[in-house]
């Protein structure tokens, strides 16, 4: 299993972490999504999901990666 960290520009509010990790658990694979609305972190576990899947999820919360 890994461990995926990414940095979610914009996320300020429980219901955009919520957003986040719903679209997230969509994504074939993931087994886990912790989301930091203090710090803008997510951390995905899982096996056998891409970083572009996860932040085309997160793009579908509305919200996008940071490049940082």
């Amino acid at each position: 299993m890994s461990t995926k960290n990414y940095h979610v520009e914009g996320m300020t509010c429980e219901n955009c972490a919520a957003s986040v990790e719903d679209e997230i658990n969509l994504v074939a694979g993931t087994q886990g999504v912790e989301v930091d609305v203090e710090h803008g972190r997510v951390t995905v576990t899982g096996e056998g999901f891409s970083d572009d899947q996860i932040i085309e999820a997160i793009a579908n919360a509305g919200l996008k990666v940071s490049t940082q």
